[in-house]
Parts: structure tokens; sequence; C-alpha cells
């Protein structure tokens, strides 16, 4: 049984991006369709479709994004908030990550949300990834 799905989806994403692979397969929950259509906005990954499994067992096939050179766009991909050691956020503290080359990716009240939207919203929350 995993207890943070969160992390898992992170880390097939992450082990996909490094053995060059462009389709993996995630464990549906709602929070990781929240950071897919995140990365998605931020152009990522190029798609995902939830797949109704068996037993109403759902999946997310995730198609990520290489360059020309073949290199995938996600250089870096972190968990930062755990289940033993939260990390929230406030508004002000919220600005740009990696030199606005990176997306931190936040759970906040309007939902799940990029850095760039929460900073122009003015609102703050729970840090969950940081992807660059």
């Amino acid at each position: 049984m995993i207890n943070d799905m969160i992390a898992d989806a992170l880390t097939r994403i992450r082990n996909a991006a490094l053995r060059k692979i462009t389709v993996t397969t995630l464990l549906h929950s709602n929070i990781v369709v929240g950071i897919l259509n995140v990365l998605k906005q931020k152009d990522y990954i190029k798609e995902f479709n939830v797949i109704d499994g068996k037993n109403n067992k759902k999946s997310i096939e995730v198609v990520l994004k290489y360059d020309k050179h073949e290199n995938s766009v996600i250089n870096e991909i972190k968990r930062v908030s755990k289940s033993g050691r939260r990390v929230y956020k406030i508004s002000s503290d919220i600005k740009k990550f990696k030199n606005g080359y990176g997306t931190i990716i936040l759970s906040t009240s309007k939902g799940i949300i990029s850095n760039d939207e929460a900073y122009s919203n003015n609102t703050g929350g729970e840090v969950l990834c940081t992807v660059w």
C-alpha cells in the first residue's frame, strides 16, 4: 500500500524521464490529476489521460515531453512537503523559482496552482513539489 500518492507519482515520472520512456502509468488520485494539470499548463508534459481499469481502479497515462536532442524537459522534480513535515508559504514568499525557469506547485484554497498564479492571486498554501 502506498502512503504518499504524490511522491509515488513524481518518482514514476522522474524514473521514466531518466530512462527516456515516452509514456508512464500513475495511480489515480484527484491531487495527482491537479498536479498533472499544472505540469501540462506549464508545458512539462505533452498530455495525460485517466483510464478506467479493472475493478473500478483508475490509472493515469502520462506522455512525457522531450526536446530535439531527446533530453527530458523535466530536469528535476522534487517533493517538498511530506507527511512528516508540511511546508507552507505565504503569498509574499512565493516568487520566482530558479530565476523563472522552474515552477512551484502549491495546494491552496483555490485548488492546485503554480507559483505564478498564487503570486498574482495573492494566495499562499502548502508547497507540494518543485519542477524545473
